[in-house]
């Protein structure tokens, strides 16, 4: 991704790029100190914020011991910018013009450094997008009507979570379908159960199914607490309740006790060493295969997904391709949307997605 956006800022001419929904500020950390370019990262976290401002004081202090390049001079390198992207918290506003798209964080008013950095009072006069989650299809929607951007870079994920037509009176547009075009397909709704799947690692899960791992063994419990859950209180379903990386090294009895609460349910209240509770877990074979049959299902779905960005941008007129960046085993969510105002033959010319393999972003 540094790669990419650097050959967009090449391509535009323009140095500034605003990163929004920053985290911890690795990318913009990599882009401002490694590349020299002027970052503002936008996060809604304020101890995202806080620990990504941390890490840029810390690489300033490196950069001072090490005479200014970081890494002790070694001479194959290229050395680092004392510059530290500018931190601006804020929340996306869907609905807002382009200039004024900023919301307070949570939920404090923001104050002069926070203005919107892509434009208006106090903002830039160009900049660059990178994006993802639902946050995507805002970002789309700011760019396309934000003639101050040159171009953007977004990377999807959680689909799930994209609200999809037909919304409710007065919420925000539908994240899907974005497009003309998609939206005029007969069949081309999708549920929550196909845009979640489509989030999964389909390469790392092939390999878990390979060696038999012990990691299979959360597909079940996840599914045998939901119908815990459901059949307590029926209206609540996808909840995304999180009991931790290394679910599969508990009991089931220890992951529903870390799972229950979640859900506003007591364990003390659940038989979790019932019968029934007992010929769920010995479903497990089932419950793999049927969570097999979607990962194979998961590229279609998240192919849709992000061609129909695509397709809304090419609508609006703007240049775009759908870049593969990297290997799909470093990080399933390896496909960028670029998108810009003048062609981007320059930028996407021998570009090797392999090269940045192993790179931190």
């Amino acid at each position: 991704l540094p790669q990419l956006l650097q050959r967009l800022s090449q391509a535009t001419g323009c140095e500034r790029v605003v990163d929004v929904g920053a985290g911890q500020g690795h990318l913009s950390r990599f882009l401002s100190f490694g590349l020299g370019l002027s970052v503002t990262a936008v996060e809604s976290d304020a101890r995202l914020a806080g620990l990504a401002q941390r890490f840029d004081q810390e690489l300033l202090r490196e950069l001072h011991k090490t005479g200014g390049t970081g890494h002790g001079g070694h001479p194959q390198r290229r050395p680092l910018t004392p510059r530290a992207p500018r931190h601006v918290p804020g929340r996306l506003d869907p609905a807002a013009p382009w200039g004024e798209l900023l919301l307070p964080p949570n939920p404090p008013e923001l104050g002069p450094a926070a203005q919107n950095p892509l434009g208006g009072p106090g903002g830039s006069e160009d900049g660059g997008l990178h994006a993802c989650g639902d946050l995507s299809p805002a970002l789309l929607r700011h760019f396309a009507r934000s003639p101050a951007v040159a171009a953007m870079a977004s990377v999807g994920c959680c689909y799930m979570k994209v609200s999809v037509a037909p919304q409710p009176p007065g919420c925000p547009s539908p994240g899907y379908p974005l497009s003309a075009t998609v939206a005029a397909l007969p069949g081309h709704q999708l549920s929550y159960r196909a845009r979640e799947a489509a989030c999964h690692a389909l390469e790392e899960f092939e390999g878990r199914l390979r060696r038999g791992s012990a990691h299979l063994r959360a597909h079940c419990y996840r599914a045998t607490l939901e119908s815990i859950i459901c059949g307590a209180h029926p209206g609540k379903r996808h909840l995304g309740v999180q009991v931790g990386r290394k679910a599969h090294t508990l009991s089931f009895p220890q992951y529903a006790r870390l799972g229950l609460p979640q859900a506003g349910l007591d364990p003390a209240g659940v038989p979790l060493d019932s019968g029934a509770v007992g010929a769920m877990l010995e479903q497990q074979h089932k419950v793999v295969a049927f969570c097999t049959l979607g990962q194979l299902l998961a590229p279609v779905v998240e192919t849709l997904v992000l061609l129909d960005r695509l397709l809304y941008l090419r609508e609006q007129g703007f240049h775009c391709a759908l870049v593969p960046l990297f290997n799909p085993l470093f990080s399933p969510r390896n496909v960028a949307l670029v998108a810009a105002r003048t062609p981007l033959d320059t930028v996407l010319a021998g570009l090797d997605w392999d090269s940045e393999e192993g790179d931190s972003s």
